[in-house]
């Protein structure tokens, strides 16, 4: 078998189809379990109950910059965290399990993103065995992505919805017919 270009090996393989989750303890807070999701390939799961308001796990992985990130969405399954305009953070090289948490349109964690660190934390009380599920709320270029999340709020794209912004009050202006 030929050797692997350093392309392949780093930027096509890593986080590929054939990639299983891997949870880092040490970026858990509560006790969790990779299984097969209904929403999409995998996902992290509560294995014990995770009380509301509390930091659950870490996004860890790679930093890298824009330019290498546009190089790695050549990937089948793209596991990267924006933290600035300028900087993401790759779940697929080092990540903690965290990229492997699933999209949802009604989540139970919310990322709360500081100095360049990601932390999930929980927006409700979540039982044992459900699965862990944060809105991705994707924006810039990224085309619409359809949902599978099954929600009864589901807004049937991943990306953030377009702002709602009051009616504007129309003056009602009389137009008059030319004579």
């Amino acid at each position: 078998m030929p050797e692997l270009t350093a392309f392949v090996r780093e930027v096509l393989l890593p986080g590929g189809p054939d990639a299983v989750p891997r949870i880092d303890p040490a970026a858990c807070r509560f006790r969790l379990r990779y299984g097969r999701s209904p929403i999409h390939r995998w996902g992290l799961f509560a294995a014990e109950p995770i009380p509301a308001r509390r930091r659950v796990i870490d996004y860890t992985g790679q930093k890298v910059d824009v330019k290498e990130s546009r190089r790695r969405q050549l990937r089948p399954h793209i596991y990267l965290f924006w933290v600035s305009p300028k900087r993401a953070i790759d779940g697929a090289i080092g990540g903690s399990g965290a990229e492997f948490i699933n999209h949802g349109c009604e989540p139970n964690l919310v990322a709360r993103v500081r100095k360049g660190r990601v932390t999930l934390v929980s927006l409700r009380r979540i039982e044992r065995g459900e699965e862990l599920l944060f809105d991705y709320r994707l924006s810039g270029d990224v085309p619409p992505l359809a949902c599978h999340c099954g929600a009864r709020s589901c807004r049937g794209i991943m990306n953030r919805p377009p702002e709602w912004e009051p009616p504007r009050r129309v003056a009602r202006v009389a137009h008059r017919g030319a004579g």
